[in-house]
């Protein structure tokens, strides 16, 4: 267990991710009854991008530092990544944010009084920080033990309503069929809840082999979104989002926020995005 977040806390493949969490969020915030989150790897929930590890890479530069300033954006892609980016907080001089939020300060920022949730991290290090956190939060359990076990052990939650999100560090070579299987055995025992899995584009053989074994396990309403920077080149360049039971309305703020995010965050040519249904009903 190598990986460590904050080096890469803010990049162009967060602000994928947390930029369509909090809509799933938003719209389970919409009915009156609770609703709770799992998230599997939660990391130490937020990141500071003055520390040595974010200036090492300084990645967020390429990402969240690209949405210090919006007006030149419409109304509507304003009011679209609102909730995303009030959960980021002020920015300062140097388009940088004092705190990046991970998802769990995300999802804690955007949950109700009488949501809850269940985070999940093996790291030692980063599961002091997360308790830390989040210790005085009556609404959260912070857990010390694998994601997908606990993922396992915590489906359905009793709310019957709520989000997976899994987002490993994809350190594991099998890290796909890990994933999928985690998702598989909890969505059999809870297929009303909505799944986000995240992953990032490296391996073409392996990311297509993992996409259609969701219809050949008979898994439906499922949404694939991808984000690209750039065609190639060293490092991280395009990543990938899967949405199990997405609300009706997500289809389309996700077009139109990834539409408005990929000439943003492009690093160079090939930047681009894609929205396409994996399965139906």
């Amino acid at each position: 267990m190598n990986y460590r977040h904050a080096f890469h806390a803010g990049n162009f493949a967060d602000v994928f991710k947390h930029a369509l969490l909090a809509r799933l969020l938003v719209y389970l915030s919409r009915k009156d009854a609770p609703f709770r989150v799992i998230d599997t790897h939660a990391g130490e929930g937020a990141y500071d991008l003055a520390s040595e590890e974010a200036g090492r890479t300084m990645e967020w530069k390429g990402g969240i530092g690209r949405l210090a300033d919006l007006s030149d954006a419409d109304a509507e892609m304003r009011a679209l990544l609102a909730p995303y980016l009030d959960c980021v907080g002020d920015f300062g001089a140097d388009a940088r944010p004092a705190l990046y939020p991970g998802s769990p300060l995300i999802a804690a920022r955007l949950m109700r009084e009488q949501d809850r949730a269940i985070f999940c991290e093996l790291r030692p290090d980063a599961f002091v920080a997360l308790r830390y956190r989040f210790g005085r939060d009556a609404r959260v359990k912070t857990i010390h033990i694998d994601g997908y076990t606990g993922l396992g052990a915590y489906a359905p939650p009793k709310e019957r309503r709520g989000l997976v999100l899994i987002d490993p560090p994809f350190e594991r070579t099998d890290e796909f069929n890990a994933m999928f299987a985690a998702f598989l055995a909890a969505y059999r025992k809870w297929p009303t809840g909505v799944y986000a899995l995240w992953h990032p584009s490296k391996d073409a053989a392996a990311e297509s082999k993992f996409l259609i074994r969701f219809e050949a396990e008979g898994v439906k309403r499922v949404l694939r979104l991808s984000l690209a920077v750039a065609r190639g080149g060293e490092g991280l360049r395009r990543t990938g989002l899967v949405v199990v039971n997405p609300p009706f309305v997500f289809e389309e703020e996700a077009r139109k926020i990834l539409s408005f995010l990929a000439p943003r965050l492009a690093q160079s040519e090939g930047a681009g995005f894609e929205t396409y249904w994996l399965t139906g009903e």
